[in-house]
Parts: C-alpha cells; structure tokens; sequence
C-alpha cells in the first residue's frame, strides 16, 4: 500500500479547496476536439464531493433550457484550469441530491454572506 500512496502523491495537484457543498461554482474545463484545445466553462452547484487522495471528486449540477445536467469532475484532473466560485452557499447537509427532484425557487440555495477577512 505504500507504493500506490507513493505513487499517488506525485500525482496531486497542489491546488486548496476553495468551495464546499452547496457553493455556486465556475469550472473551466479543457476540452479536446480533433487538434483544437478550448476552455468550457461549466457553472453550477456543487452537490456532492467523494472520496479521498487522487481519486477524489466533485459533482456540479446545473439547469441547461430546463433540464438538469450534472457533471462529475477529478478535482486533480490536469484538464481544469481553474475554478471559481461564484456563490457561497449556506447548507446543512454533505450531499445535496435532494436538489434532483426540486423545480424553480425550491430548488434555491440561501447564500451565505462572509465577511471581507473570511474571503480572503
């Protein structure tokens, strides 16, 4: 087993969490098509983070034309540029999958207001 954690840690990008659960969020994906590179920005709501080290992931939900698509990214993928967080959120729960069977204003999240030091 120290091999595999060897091996993964030079793997793991060094970038901090910046959102939680609940969090609007702006994911700038890299997408490959034939020989041309683009960036798509995907935004949505982040409902879900799983697992731990290499492996680990988050899903951002969002409403395209009225239907809702989600979207699962390795945090560690070296095809995100970036991530910004548009939003905070103010949650209480760790999974937000309840969020699948809500339509219009119940699908709302309050936003959590931080102060200018917690920002930073």
């Amino acid at each position: 087993m120290d091999l595999i954690k060897a091996i993964e840690a030079e793997q793991i990008k060094d970038n901090v969490e910046i959102f939680g659960i609940g969090d609007t969020i702006k994911v700038f994906f890299k997408i490959i098509e034939g020989t041309t590179e683009r960036v798509q920005v995907f935004e949505g709501v982040c409902i879900a983070k799983n697992n731990t080290g290499l492996r680990k992931t988050f899903t951002v939900r969002k409403m395209s034309f009225g239907v809702g698509v989600e979207r699962v990214f390795p945090f560690n993928s070296p095809r995100i540029q970036k991530i910004e967080v548009v939003k905070y959120g103010k949650v209480r729960r760790a999974k937000l999958y309840y969020l699948r069977d809500r339509v219009g204003k119940a699908a709302k999240i309050k936003e959590l207001i931080k102060k200018k030091e917690e920002a930073k």
